[in-house]
């Protein structure tokens, strides 16, 4: 196995168990331990990996993403780790064979970070952050929508775009907004919420990702009803006119505080 072919298999099992120690690396691609750790310094150095005493693991999106400048990295730090909650919730509603739209934004980047290591999915996003995450994970096919290209958010938009997503069909569509209140969805510029309605009308199934600073913000521009949505995945309860209208509607709630409080009490019945 050549040098960059070596290179490209550590990043492949870095990304797909999240993290990896030399010993595995050297026992799986046959090489010395001292070989190994040559190669982790200058991935890391690369930019690819993060080394670290005896391993490496990801590097994360978020973190490079929190280092950078900008207002997409400026919202990447905003409630990162309810995000990141959201974001594993999220994953865990996927299956092998499943089909599904990502829009760009923080907590969809998170999202992409968390289902990296899943096998069997197709995946339709106007995000290159969230295509390169995806496809260096599993064997999952991804197809990245084309048009006219924001460089802050890493996104394409536009006439170009819409149109590209018309092309497609896909069972589930996990979105991001800017903000929500008892009549649906709404976001704050007008060329990603037009991507969002494409995506919401090619699918299944509609999948918020949204943590609770959205509640109750005033958005500008409408991008779809309660209705239109299947799943709110967020890290706290609506307020009482967001779950009126989300009830009404059929919106089921997956709050991930209480996620964890059901795991916790599973636990602790088990000890007793």
């Amino acid at each position: 196995m050549r040098p960059h072919e070596r290179h490209e298999e550590i990043i492949r099992l870095v990304t797909r168990r999240g993290e990896v120690s030399v010993d595995q690396l050297a026992d799986e691609l046959e090489v010395s331990r001292e070989t190994i750790r040559r190669d982790l310094v200058g991935l890391d150095e690369l930019g690819r990996l993060q080394k670290f005493h005896g391993g490496a693991k990801l590097r994360s999106i978020a973190a490079m993403e929190i280092g950078g400048e900008g207002p997409f990295a400026a919202r990447m730090a905003e409630n990162l780790s309810a995000k990141r909650q959201i974001a594993k919730a999220a994953a865990s509603l996927l299956s092998p064979g499943d089909s599904l739209f990502i829009d760009t934004g923080t907590t969809t980047v998170l999202f992409a970070e968390a289902i990296a290591g899943l096998s069997g999915l197709t995946v339709i996003t106007n995000s290159t952050r969230i295509a390169s995450l995806v496809s260096a994970g599993g064997d999952n096919k991804v197809f990245l929508i084309g048009g006219a290209f924001s460089m802050d958010a890493s996104e394409t938009v536009g006439s170009l775009a819409v149109e590209q997503i018309a092309r497609f069909r896909a069972r589930h569509a996990f979105l991001t907004v800017g903000a929500l209140d008892g009549t649906g969805l709404l976001d704050f510029d007008e060329a990603e919420t037009q991507i969002a309605r494409a995506m919401i009308e090619r699918v299944e199934t509609v999948t918020v990702l949204a943590d609770a600073s959205k509640f109750n913000k005033r958005g500008i521009f409408e991008v779809a009803g309660w209705d239109h949505v299947s799943r709110l995945v967020t890290d706290a309860e609506p307020p009482a006119n967001i779950a009126h209208a989300m009830e009404m509607a059929g919106t089921l709630a997956i709050i991930t505080t209480q996620c964890l409080d059901s795991r916790t009490r599973s636990s602790k019945s088990k000890l007793l």
